[in-house]
């Protein structure tokens, strides 16, 4: 009896640990929860999307490249919404980065054109999961969540010029480009 008593014990304080480090919503859960909903669009690309045959790279440059598993995005169009509900989803995104969990490596922009965010998860040399979050003024917002294994940001961030050569396999992803311009 007394044994009984003390398993359940037990899971009771194991139920109670797991079910309280439930720190509140993820950038997983707001984009699953989003994705199909009006005003939004989302992009789920595998790295091997992105041809980069005949492109010349370093060893740090493909290092970088083949770290990198997938890339998921989701944006919210404002011109397609109401400017409150616009308001509400963006600080919705706003308090999920927040979080300590996601350390922040750089950010820019102004507050005429839009500003950007990247945060990351796990440590510099060796990123779970790189975020980057853009609201562009009179646009909408954007969140990528560029997903791999052992990610380094340093190499990460070398890629840039070879992303401008790559080819895109699919049209598709014309108006996550056009969020840029």
């Amino acid at each position: 009896m007394i044994e009984s008593i003390k398993k359940s014990m037990v899971m009771f304080l194991l139920v109670t640990a797991f079910t309280s480090c439930n720190q509140g919503a993820t950038l997983q859960t707001y984009y699953v929860d989003n994705e199909l909903k009006p005003g939004f669009a989302s992009f789920d690309v595998p790295a091997s999307f992105v041809d980069v045959d005949g492109i010349e790279m370093t060893d740090q440059q493909r290092e970088a490249y083949e770290s990198v598993d997938k890339l998921n995005v989701l944006t919210y169009i404002e011109e397609n919404t109401d400017a409150d509900e616009y308001k509400v989803e963006l600080e919705k995104v706003k308090v999920i980065i927040k979080n300590p969990k996601y350390e922040e490596l750089m950010r820019g922009g102004n507050s005429t054109d839009g500003k950007f965010v990247v945060k990351f998860l796990g440590e510099v040399d060796n990123i779970d999961e790189l975020i980057v979050f853009g609201n562009a003024t009179d646009k909408g917002f954007m969140i990528a969540r560029i997903l791999g294994d052992d990610m380094n940001a340093g190499k990460l961030m070398s890629l840039q010029s070879v992303l401008k050569d790559a080819k895109f396999e699919d049209t598709n992803l014309n108006g996550l480009t056009d969020f840029f311009k």
